[in-house]
């Protein structure tokens, strides 16, 4: 009973430490009435303190129904997972929290057993993009929804240094009615003044907490992914560590990164088949994005067409002054759409979108002689305030989510 006090007592101080002025919009896209809630994300994107937030706001009063646990906490060592749910349900508790679950070794079975054997018991888990939430022993695929979180969008961003709240918008939005929109905005802001500063040092949540040491911590983020979670994750010898830091510098100062195995293999002294496997682990822990010629593939055994990094402010962070500004927008371009869109390769422009729509990203001088014979195709400029017809302002589309 103590260890459960103690557990209790960390997570009340978590709650009243946690700002509620600014939230994320992932909280009202979640289900939470649903028993079994994954969130998954990259280390930094702000899953925690989502948690925390929806916790503080909904459960003020009744606090002592829910619980909070990071399980890679000192406190819950020598625990399990199974037994804090059985104490907890058998003390009234009904909703249960746990955070980083990737950090212990049995998750998913408890997880499921836990799910079958209480069905008083509502739980919310996060981990990191590498869990897997379909495995041999323990299938949670059907029982489990899951989500997926990412960095603030541009139009987020735009809310925590305004604190306006824009709306946000579908693709389809955008692409009827982008001149609109565009005034919409421009006429309550100037986003072309955030934009830059966004691309640079805006993804991460964290750096309103000090703007100075955003590079750093970020340099952390990224540490911690190709250190911790792939050795720990995916088996992936930590000594290789600089070798994967050195392939993320290499595409953050592509134009973008069309990779030539052969010779990235022979540059790098590393066998085809592990690099291949370790462009995939990138793309598996949030640090990239790949873009496929074949959609219908094996991803694992496949050869990218193009690689980005997963975000900007990633490039800035591995290659300070020598990352692409043609790769900077197409990076921006492949993040903002990804969260809510399938993004495929395509012979004639930079990006197919579901399928459907080919877009051409360039500067604003950018011409659409290129897309001229195609259907659904736009160009995407960058450093323009207003589109026209089917040339779009860059910067909208940070307001698809």
């Amino acid at each position: 009973m103590y260890i459960m006090e103690d557990l209790f007592i960390r997570y009340r101080k978590k709650t009243q430490q946690v700002s509620t002025g600014f939230v994320r919009s992932l909280m009202d896209d979640i289900n939470w009435n649903a028993r079994l809630i994954c969130i998954k994300g990259a280390r930094g994107v702000g899953k925690t303190t989502l948690l925390l937030q929806y916790m503080k706001l909904n459960f003020n009063e009744n606090i002592e129904d829910t619980l909070y646990v990071s399980l890679d906490s000192f406190a819950f060592k020598d625990r399990t997972l199974v037994g804090l749910a059985e104490e907890f349900a058998k003390n009234g508790g009904k909703y249960l929290f746990l955070d980083e679950v990737h950090k212990y070794a049995n998750w998913a079975q408890e997880l499921k057993n836990i799910y079958d054997d209480h069905q008083e018991l509502k739980v919310v888990f996060t981990g990191s993009s590498l869990l897997e939430i379909l495995n041999a022993r323990a299938d949670l695929s059907r029982r489990a929804i899951v989500y997926h979180m990412q960095g603030l969008s541009f139009r987020e961003y735009l809310a925590l240094e305004t604190g306006i709240q824009f709306e946000q918008y579908t693709l389809e939005d955008i692409l009827r009615n982008h001149i609109n929109m565009a005034s919409l905005i421009n006429d309550k802001i100037k986003p072309l003044r955030y934009f830059k500063r966004y691309l640079k040092l805006g993804y991460y949540p964290f750096y309103k907490e000090d703007p100075d040491l955003y590079e750093q911590r970020l340099e952390e983020v990224i540490n911690m992914m190709l250190e911790v979670e792939l050795p720990l994750l995916r088996g992936v010898d930590i000594a290789l560590a600089p070798k994967l830091k050195q392939l993320l510098t290499i595409i953050s100062e592509s134009a973008p990164f069309v990779p030539n195995i052969t010779a990235l293999s022979q540059k790098m002294d590393l066998h085809r088949t592990t690099l291949m496997s370790y462009l995939y682990h990138l793309q598996e822990v949030g640090l990239s994005i790949h873009l496929q010629k074949n959609a219908y593939g094996n991803a694992k055994l496949q050869k990218p067409a193009k690689v980005y990094l997963e975000n900007t402010n990633l490039m800035y962070a591995l290659s300070p002054s020598g990352s692409n500004t043609g790769n900077v927008r197409e990076t921006f371009f492949a993040n903002q759409l990804g969260q809510k869109n399938k993004i495929s390769y395509h012979k004639q422009t930079d990006f197919l979108i579901n399928e459907k729509y080919a877009f051409e990203i360039g500067g604003k001088e950018k011409s659409r002689k290129q897309i001229k014979n195609l259907e659904n195709a736009y160009v995407i400029a960058d450093d323009i305030e207003y589109g026209y017809h089917n040339k779009i302002p860059l910067w909208l589309f940070g307001f698809l989510y």
